[in-house]
């Protein structure tokens, strides 16, 4: 008797295996808000330390149009200007084209060609950003030239290659919010007397409108963080733009080409990472719309 009630008080080897998942599920959780904590923490530390220590305007940094820190010139207006016109533009051509293959796969390819095209798409999306750079280097520039003149860098080139590096990411998300929907609302539609298109138009789409909207900014995002393949096709040179085809510098490809040629602590380093903190606040942006997007469309 005493031994079955003790196997009965006793803890079980399942109850401890739980509580040691627990503990490793928190202790990586733990882990993960301290990483994020430590490194908001430093990018912000580093980005405040032009008009902390500096002393330098951060009136003169968003609105100044000259970019030399060697002589304090630190305005950033013309790559922030840029870094939103080629994100804006890749986004504006990508979502057509997303949309359209999106409901080509979801509602008219057949099944074999619905898991060939999402293999093409897993594919763009698993291509490095030096090679996108590369062929807008060797392709997309002297394009551009052709069409335009001038030297084929500049806003025209950055949005072409962005395009084509953002439309995979668009493309998989509108299809799963486009698959998301519920087959009665096409039936339902379908036997009031609609036609498929006037469903998908009229129903579905307006249905799937805000995982849509979040397909377009993770887009966005993504458009805007992207650095080596700009770099190579938009002419970083530090301009405010007057064209599609005038080079110019995004706050990434600044980044990029600038970093290493700095001395940690000095005018130019802090300014490199004044640029890194706006690239940051950009990123909270974007990630605060797409939670809103969300939420509205749960609510819906």
């Amino acid at each position: 008797m005493d031994e079955i009630k003790q196997k009965l008080t006793s803890k079980s080897k399942q109850i401890s295996e739980d509580r040691r998942g627990k503990i490793l599920c928190y202790a990586c959780l733990g882990l993960i808000v301290v990483l994020i904590i430590s490194i908001l923490y430093f990018i912000m530390n580093k980005g405040i330390a032009t008009f902390t220590q500096d002393h330098l305007s951060i009136v003169e940094f968003l609105t100044g149009k000259q970019w030399n820190p060697n002589h304090h010139q630190i305005g950033a207006l013309p790559m922030i200007v840029t870094s939103f016109l080629v994100t804006i533009l890749a986004a504006l051509i990508a979502t057509p084209f997303a949309i359209g293959v999106a409901i080509f796969m979801t509602e008219y390819a057949p099944r074999k060609g619905t898991k060939a095209l999402r293999a093409v798409i897993e594919l763009l999306v698993g291509i490095p950003s030096v090679v996108y750079g590369y062929i807008g280097l060797m392709v997309v520039v002297p394009l551009v030239r052709k069409l335009i003149g001038g030297t084929g860098f500049g806003i025209l080139a950055g949005t072409l290659v962005l395009f084509v590096m953002i439309l995979p990411t668009v493309i998989s998300l509108t299809a799963d919010s486009l698959k998301a929907i519920p087959v009665n609302y096409r039936q339902a539609a379908l036997a009031l007397g609609a036609t498929k298109w006037q469903a998908i138009y009229k129903i579905v789409l307006r249905a799937a409108l805000p995982g849509i909207l979040t397909a377009v900014i993770f887009g966005m995002t993504r458009a805007f963080g992207e650095a080596l393949a700009v770099q190579m096709v938009i002419g970083n040179a530090v301009l405010m733009p007057k064209g599609l085809g005038t080079p110019t510098a995004t706050l990434t490809s600044q980044l990029t080409s600038q970093m290493g040629n700095t001395v940690l602590g000095t005018v130019s380093n802090n300014a490199l990472w004044s640029l890194a903190l706006v690239l940051l606040l950009m990123s909270l942006i974007f990630n605060l719309l797409i939670r809103v997007i969300t939420r509205k469309g749960a609510i819906k």
